[in-house]
């Protein structure tokens, strides 16, 4: 079987999962928190870092143990059964509908309030956006940890402009007594903000790339999602602080720097968002592409998809992303899909994967690890339930799939 090049350090680690969790979230979730929560919002950010860290804190623990690119479906496989594996793999591909179209209609959204441009303009700048993440794929990991180190390097510049050129700093807003918080607002904005942080498990199938998978993945993982939630928190409350009186979420963080930089500075933001949008959907595609490598490697080695390019890199598999991709961008087109919708069914399928993660956790790992990961799996059930029916999708397509490939496992040992 080949091997994927090992070439990530800690640095491009932290640059590649910060992007992705901070990606098309940054410009849009603060502002829909401060909407549903108002200034309780500022207490949403710590309660899911403490609902999500135990999470990363077990994904860490697998991937320092069990590396593969293959991810949570090799986690599956390995605790319970090979069928299992592949079924939660191709589950994971499920997002594909849902939570590319909603990152592409996100990154497109800066450049059509900067020119104006028409829906088909729009179509065409997400289907050059998909067409360049296919153009990085070809270099590898690394040159996607060096791309997206820089992008995170320019989200965090952004980010303390508005903590430092504010008088006074947005740092210094006040924060609501705990004991007046309404915590069903701050909850019902838990099933919008879980998309900030879905980018844990993409970020597992990378760990196989790493030069030091053991030392620096655990570490990049943490520092990452730690960078995150506090940039997150820090929107959120320049949101509250600048914009008081929100009437439109997408329009929130531009107001914002038009008022601290002038008109002038929004084409700048723009581009920084766009790239940001960018470095989150990249790392989907790299991350989706490991995943039917993986999985063609272990049922067809000989075919195109188990085939890897001079350069050690799953290319067959990344255009197969690519172009399914495409196709379901031309469905949300055709049809009305909300962005709010499409991210909570997006949410939901992650959940669901994550749910399942923590189940193969607790058979994996052992003494504390086992206990925290047997928490970590309520926390998920928990968020599946706030998520609400539109968790039924990812449940649905994951019993399909587990009928298939039931079906095909047993026509495969009648016909040997």
């Amino acid at each position: 079987m080949s091997e994927l090049k090992k070439e990530l350090n800690f640095w491009q680690g932290i640059g590649l999962l910060s992007t992705s969790l901070l990606g098309t979230g940054i410009f849009a979730v603060p502002a829909i928190v401060a909407q549903i929560a108002g200034q309780d919002g500022l207490w949403a950010w710590p309660l899911l870092l403490v609902l999500v860290f135990p999470i990363a804190i077990i994904f860490a623990e697998l991937g320092k143990h069990y590396p593969s690119a293959g991810g949570v479906a090799y986690f599956i496989a390995k605790a319970f059964n090979p069928v299992l594996g592949r079924v939660t793999a191709w589950s994971f591909l499920s997002v594909i509908p849902f939570g590319l179209p909603a990152g592409l209609y996100i990154a497109s959204g800066f450049w059509a309030s900067v020119f104006h441009v028409t829906a088909e303009v729009e179509l065409m700048i997400q289907v050059v956006t998909l067409l360049l993440i296919w153009a990085i794929g070809l270099f590898g990991a690394a040159a996607s940890g060096w791309v997206q180190s820089i992008i995170a390097i320019l989200i965090i510049s952004l980010v303390m402009a508005m903590c430092f050129f504010s008088s006074p700093s947005v740092l210094t807003v006040t924060w609501p007594n705990i004991c007046d918080v309404q915590f069903m607002p701050v909850i019902n904005a838990l099933a919008v903000m879980f998309w900030c942080f879905v980018g844990l498990e993409a970020f597992v199938h990378l760990s196989t790339e790493f030069k030091h998978p053991q030392k620096d993945f655990p570490r990049a993982l943490l520092m990452g999602l730690i960078l995150a939630g506090f940039i997150y928190w820090v929107c959120t409350a320049a949101v509250i602080f600048f914009v008081p009186n929100l009437s439109s979420a997408t329009a929130a963080l531009p107001t914002i720097i038009e008022q601290l930089f002038g008109a002038k500075a929004l084409w700048l933001f723009c581009l920084i968002g766009y790239l940001a949008c960018f470095a989150s959907i990249n790392i989907y595609c790299q991350s989706f592409a490991r995943l039917v490598w993986v999985q063609a490697n272990e049922n067809h080695p000989q075919g195109r998809l188990a085939r890897l390019s001079k350069r050690q890199t799953p290319v067959n598999a990344l255009t197969l992303v690519i172009l399914l991709s495409m196709f379901f961008l031309l469905l949300i087109h055709l049809f009305t899909f909300s962005l709010h919708s499409l991210l909570e069914y997006a949410n939901g399928v992650f959940v669901f994967i994550y749910f399942l993660a923590m189940l193969s956790a607790i058979k994996l790992l052992s003494g504390k690890l086992r206990i925290l990961a047997s928490v970590c799996t309520m926390i998920c059930l928990g968020l599946l339930c706030v998520i609400g029916y539109k968790s039924l999708y990812a449940l649905g397509i994951f019993i399909i799939l587990w009928f298939i490939a039931k079906k095909v496992t047993v026509i495969k040992t009648s016909n040997p």
